[in-house]
C-alpha cells in the first residue's frame, strides 16, 4: 500500500502507487471495509466476491449511470457532453432492461460463435504480420506494435473499414476513452470526448449509408438487416453500436493482451510453464483475465436503497464496483495473489454477469489465445525492455500504454 493512500485510507485513483498496483489496497479493504466511502470519486468502492457479484446482478443498482451524471451537471459541461450523451446511452453496457433485452437479442444474432470461429484464420495471420515487423536486434514496445494494431485490425477487418483509417479511428478512441474510463486528471477530457464522439458518429454514419445502398457480407451490414421479432436497430442504434464494437472490442483486448504479457515477464517461471505446456492457453488466458484484467471496476447507480456490507447505499449514490479486487478475494480463488496458469475453476468476473455478460467475450479470447501463444513459442528468450512501463490514468479500465520488449 503506498504511504499517501495508509494515511487518508480512502481509494484514490489518481495515486501514483495505486495507478501501478492497486492490488495491495484493494485487499485492505476487503479486509477493513468491503463496502468503502472514497471521498476522492464521491462514491461508494465495493470490493468483496461475493458482494460485486450482487451489486452486477440484483436489482438494486441500474447500469444506467451516465444519464444522473449528465443530468446533475450545471455548467457548460451538459452542452459540451450532450453530442456524447446521444450516442453513449444507445451503448448496450450502459442500457437497462426492457431496451437492454431488445437490442442485446438483435446483436445475438449477428455476434454468434460461428462468426467469431471464421475470424481464427484473419486472426493468426495478423498476429504473424505483427511480429514480422518487430526487430528482434532491438527493443520494440509490444503495446504499440502489437497489442494496439491487432484489436484494432480484427474489428476494422469485421466491419469491413479499411485498416489505413486506424490512425484516425485511434484518436477519436483516445478521446473517448477520457471521458468512458473516468481519467482522473485530463483537464479537457469533456471537450475531447465530444470531438471524438462526433467524429466517430459521423464516420459510421456515412458506412452505415454506403452498406445500405450496397450490402456486403460483414458486420455493418448483417446489424442494418437484422429483425427479431420484427425489430431492428434505429439509424442512432447503428451508429452506437459501431461505436461500441470498435471502442469495446479493440480497447479492452488491448489491455488484456499488455496485462497478460507483462504478468507473464512478471512470473518467469509461468512464462516457461506456458512455452513448455502450450496446451493451457486455454487455462492461461481465464488467469490473465482473473490475475490483471483490463475492466478494473464498472460503475452502477443505487437504484432501491438498501444495506450492503454494513453500509447504507441510498438511492441515487455512485457505486464503483471493483472487478480487479473481487477477481483477488481470498475468500474464493486460493492463493489469489499467485499466478497460474493452470488454475481451475477460474469464476472470475472479468467479462461480467447475467444480462450484461460481454458481447465480445469470446472474440477477446480467440485473440488473447492465438497472440499470447505465438508470442511465447516464437521468441524463447522473451523479457523486459529497457525503459518504463507507464498505466493509462483511467479508473474504469486497466491497461498498460507502454510496455517494452526485448525479443533476442
Amino acid at each position: 500500500m503506498t504511504n499517501s493512500a495508509m494515511l487518508s485510507k480512502s481509494y484514490d485513483p489518481t495515486d501514483p502507487g495505486i495507478l501501478e498496483n492497486p492490488f495491495p489496497f484493494y485487499e485492505y479493504l476487503q479486509q477493513t471495509e468491503p463496502v468503502h466511502w472514497s471521498r476522492a470519486l464521491k462514491s461508494w468502492v465495493i470490493t468483496r466476491y461475493d458482494d460485486v457479484r450482487q451489486a452486477t446482478m440484483g436489482a438494486s443498482m441500474s447500469s444506467d449511470r451516465l444519464t444522473p451524471f449528465y443530468e446533475s451537471l450545471k455548467d457548460e459541461r451538459k452542452d459540451i457532453l450532450s453530442g456524447v450523451m446521444r450516442y453513449l446511452n444507445l451503448w448496450l453496457v450502459f442500457r437497462a432492461a426492457p431496451e437492454h433485452t431488445r437490442v442485446r437479442k438483435i446483436l445475438n444474432s449477428v455476434f454468434t460463435p460461428a462468426l467469431v470461429a471464421s475470424m481464427h484464420t484473419n486472426i493468426a495471420q495478423t498476429v504473424d504480420h505483427l511480429f514480422a515487423q518487430m526487430k528482434t536486434e532491438q527493443p520494440v514496445d509490444f503495446m504499440r506494435e502489437v497489442a494496439v494494431l491487432l484489436p484494432a485490425y480484427v474489428i476494422l477487418d469485421m466491419l469491413s473499414v479499411p485498416r489505413a483509417d486506424f490512425e484516425k479511428i485511434k484518436v477519436w478512441s483516445d478521446d473517448l476513452r477520457l471521458f468512458i474510463g473516468s481519467a482522473q486528471s485530463e483537464p479537457d477530457k469533456y471537450t475531447r470526448a465530444r470531438s471524438g464522439a462526433d467524429q466517430m458518429s459521423e464516420y459510421f454514419r456515412n458506412i452505415i449509408r454506403m452498406r445500405r445502398e450496397q450490402p456486403a457480407e460483414d458486420v455493418v451490414s448483417k446489424m442494418i438487416a437484422a429483425r427479431v421479432d420484427g425489430n431492428g436497430l434505429s439509424e442512432d442504434e447503428l451508429v452506437a453500436t459501431c461505436m461500441l464494437v470498435l471502442f469495446g472490442g479493440h480497447e479492452t483486448t488491448t489491455s488484456l493482451l499488455g496485462n497478460a504479457v507483462k504478468a507473464l515477464l512478471d512470473h518467469p517461471d509461468q512464462l516457461q510453464r506456458l512455452r513448455e505446456q502450450p496446451e493451457l492457453i486455454d487455462l492461461a488466458v481465464e488467469e490473465f483475465l482473473r490475475f490483471d484484467g483490463p475492466v478494473n471496476s464498472i460503475a452502477r447507480v443505487v437504484a432501491v436503497e438498501h444495506e450492503l456490507g454494513g453500509q447504507l447505499l441510498k438511492k441515487g449514490d455512485r457505486v464503483f464496483i471493483m472487478i480487479n479486487a473481487a477477481n483477488r478475494d481470498a475468500k474464493r480463488f486460493e492463493n489469489p495473489q499467485m499466478l497460474d496458469l493452470g488454475r481451475t475453476p477460474n469464476r472470475h468476473l472479468t467479462f461480467g454477469q447475467g444480462l450484461h455478460f460481454c458481447l465480445g467475450a469470446p472474440l477477446a479470447r480467440l485473440e488473447a489465445k492465438i497472440c499470447l501463444s505465438m508470442l511465447v513459442q516464437r521468441y524463447p528468450n522473451l523479457r523486459q525492455g529497457p525503459g518504463p512501463i507507464h498505466f493509462m490514468d483511467a479508473l474504469v479500465m486497466r491497461g498498460l500504454t507502454t510496455l517494452p520488449l526485448s525479443l533476442e
